[in-house]
């Protein structure tokens, strides 16, 4: 499986797996699937109800405009609602995500959006099959516009995700400067001790606590090392959040 490596704004470097063409093409189908349903179903129902009697033209193209519309701006809508997935991306465990490391700005899915009239309309998906084969990065040109890739979800090795695992209420957090983080911020954090347990590159832990210090300007006791360090301020940040939305 082909793999990209990713240097965030934090210079932390994270190795991502790229979606391959066949998760991507299906990932497509599903997300047409679901408009070819939607569309025929109406046109059923339209049927039974009566409405596709001869004098109803206005209003079926009414109808059809809408799907259209739907359709049309489908992809950009879920992207920015659902973190960079369709329902077909979600189903095929791929998302986009920016080369920077961070979440995609509206900016970036608006570019890749725009850029589908290259890669798939005028050139009946040609240019953006060609873009992701040739690519480094397995981008289509939408992705090299706006600087974002495909990835996929799943993580190659298998591990408890312990980002944002509540605690017991009686938990006391270590570093309560924790609640200085962001959501984003956790994220990261988490997919750098995955990726450890993936490349047991121990460079990965060492230069995030290390910036996460920085950040906090905390110091950790001296028998906690860098990884329970950061599993650490990932517990804090869980409770703190937790315990503030019950209040």
């Amino acid at each position: 499986m082909q793999t990209i490596r990713i240097t965030t704004t934090q210079n932390i470097d994270i190795d991502y797996e790229v979606a391959g063409l066949g998760e991507r093409m299906v990932g497509y189908i599903i997300d047409a699937a679901i408009f070819v349903v939607v569309f025929f179903a109406t046109f059923i129902t339209l049927g039974l109800s009566g409405n596709m009697n001869r004098g109803n033209d206005v209003f079926l193209d009414v109808i059809v405009m809408i799907i259209g519309v739907l359709y049309t701006f489908y992809d950009l809508v879920c992207e920015t609602a659902m973190n960079g997935q369709s329902v077909g991306k979600r189903i095929m465990k791929i998302k986009v995500v920016s080369l920077d490391g961070a979440r995609p700005r509206f900016g970036q899915y608006l570019m890749r959006w725009l850029f589908r009239i290259v890669d798939f309309t005028f050139s009946g998906g040609l240019c953006g099959l060609i873009c992701v084969a040739v690519s480094e990065k397995s981008q289509r040109l939408g992705d090299m516009v706006a600087g974002t890739t495909l990835i996929r979800t799943n993580p190659r090795t298998k591990m408890n995700n312990i980002a944002f695992k509540p605690e017991a209420d009686d938990y006391q957090p270590v570093f309560t400067e924790a609640a200085k983080l962001n959501e984003q911020d956790i994220e990261l954090i988490n997919e750098v001790i995955n990726n450890y347990v993936k490349s047991r590159n121990s460079m990965l832990v060492y230069n995030m606590a290390k910036r996460v210090k920085e950040i906090l300007n905390v110091t950790p006791p001296a028998d906690m090392n860098d990884m329970l360090f950061l599993q650490t301020i990932i517990k804090d940040y869980s409770h703190i959040i937790a315990q503030a939305d019950v209040l």
